[in-house]
């Protein structure tokens, strides 16, 4: 990695409180790449050459059988993926891919594991990673058994809107609807209800016009919605 991108990642809470020298070590055969949306970047199945860390853009993971799809999380910067199979040297439960063009941080996997046992601040570190990817499935299992899909939906809206109550979806409807863990079809129908609680949704472009209405429908718990919970 170039001078100024080792100095970026140093910045990174996963690797800020670590040893200067176990820090150039973790890092001395990282890459920083950038990749175009819709590149798979971990494959199911397989066992993790490295630890992937989002530095700008959005990844998906995802698990896909018989030709479905079952969207689990949607990852901005900083988060790392997927860091228990690293941590065990284990097969990936899922896969990832690009969501749009985006810089992802990739140190071997070995390197890693072997940083765990020397570097206490990088192993606490890891244990809080490991910690908010749990809260994060369990939040998402809490979501979808919960609650129906309007609900769900409004929700995601409250969580993504601009402060202005305006968004456009960064992918198209079908992959929030596996995200949401409904069929497009009935996500269509989902925003014809929100329609009624102040929601104008014109292809990927929406606007919230009734903001209080919105929230009165979705009951948002902190318990799931609130990230820093």
């Amino acid at each position: 990695m170039r001078a100024a991108d080792i100095e970026h990642v140093r910045t990174l809470p996963l690797f800020r409180d670590m040893e200067a020298a176990n820090f150039d070590g973790l890092t001395s055969d990282a890459l920083l790449q950038r990749f175009p949306a819709h590149v798979e970047l971990v494959n199911e199945g397989d066992r993790p050459d490295f630890l992937h860390v989002v530095v700008e853009g959005m990844v998906e993971l995802y698990s896909r059988r018989e030709g479905d799809e079952l969207g689990f999380s949607l990852l901005r910067p900083f988060s790392t993926f997927i860091l228990a199979a690293v941590a065990r040297d284990a097969a990936y439960l899922n896969s990832a891919r690009t969501l749009m063009p985006s810089r992802i941080l990739m140190i071997p996997a070995e390197r890693v594991r072997d940083t765990i046992a020397a570097d206490p601040a990088f192993a606490r570190a890891i244990v809080g990673e490991l910690a908010i990817a749990y809260r994060r499935v369990l939040k998402e299992l809490k979501n979808r058994q919960f609650r129906p899909t309007a609900e769900r939906l409004a929700n995601w809206l409250l969580r993504e809107m601009e402060p202005d109550g305006r968004m456009r979806l960064p992918f198209d409807k079908r992959k929030l609807a596996a995200h949401l863990g409904t069929t497009p079809e009935n996500l269509s129908r989902t925003f014809a209800v929100l329609a009624q609680h102040g929601v104008d949704a014109r292809g990927r472009e929406i606007v919230v016009t009734d903001m209080i209405a919105l929230k009165e429908l979705a009951k948002p718990d902190p318990l799931i919605d609130d990230p820093q919970v």
